[in-house]
């Protein structure tokens, strides 16, 4: 199988966030079982800002909740950072997700009753570990929140909201985040922003986000698009332009 995204020297020296082996997953059995992902191999650095594409039934649902943790391989293997989660039991999975990966969806998720800082804080206090001031005031700056600390989430915009969400999932310093749909609920100037902000994340903290997306123009924001169809790779582009992610899209004959 193609291995998608090969690191240079330079990432090598980073080390890899999200590594798939040869992962397949299928739901059901005999006859009637589906099969969503088909031998994907996959290697991406620290640090790098990465799109996923493919027509509706393409895969990228399966392929973010597998690589992220929330769902099993069938055959094949999931590391993240230098850990194999693919065979976990489902409390030391779930315990791993809550200290090494971060999530951020179309829908925000916030508490309405938390402030901004105690809904940033809450993966900590779940785990039961302390918060590091120093860190959270640098990414309360990075997102643009340092004002708005002790408001709640009926006092913010749709944008603020989202960036709340960010900064959550970066508040444990995870080996990688992964969003799906990040600005599906915004406005088109807002998303914009927001999508500058994941970008921002990986050149000031070295961040690894993976996102979810069918907008040619969001998936251009990122470093590298990878291309899904029919549960396996079909192809990459890296720095592409908007245009240039619909042309490949338009070449394939499935979108």
């Amino acid at each position: 199988m193609p291995t998608i995204g090969t690191i240079d020297n330079a990432s090598t020296a980073m080390g890899q966030a999200v590594r798939l082996e040869a992962v397949v997953k299928k739901y059901g059995t005999g006859p009637s079982a589906v099969t969503a992902l088909r031998g994907v191999d996959l290697s991406l650095a620290r640090g790098s800002f990465t799109a996923i594409m493919g027509p509706s039934g393409s895969g990228k649902s399966t392929f973010l909740h597998t690589a992220a943790g929330l769902d099993t391989p069938t055959s094949g293997s999931v590391w993240i950072g230098d850990t194999d989660i693919s065979r976990m039991r489902a409390n030391k999975l779930a315990k791993f997700r809550r200290e090494h990966v971060g999530f951020v969806f179309q829908a925000y998720n916030l508490l309405p009753a938390l402030t901004v800082e105690q809904n940033i804080t809450l993966p900590l206090l779940l785990a039961d570990k302390r918060v590091d001031k120093g860190w959270l005031d640098r990414l309360t700056r990075s997102v643009g929140l340092d004002e708005l600390r002790q408001r709640r989430p009926a006092e913010l915009s749709g944008g603020q909201q989202q960036r709340v969400a960010i900064a959550r999932a970066l508040i444990t310093r995870p080996d990688a985040v992964f969003a799906d749909e990040p600005t599906g609920a915004l406005d088109s100037r807002t998303g914009r922003q927001v999508l500058e902000l994941l970008a921002q994340m990986t050149r000031e903290l070295a961040q690894t986000i993976i996102m979810v997306t069918h907008d040619p123009a969001v998936a251009s924001r990122a470093d590298r698009v990878i291309f899904l169809a029919d549960g396996a790779f079909a192809g990459s582009l890296e720095g592409a332009t908007t245009q240039q992610i619909v042309d490949r899209m338009t070449e394939s004959g499935k979108w």
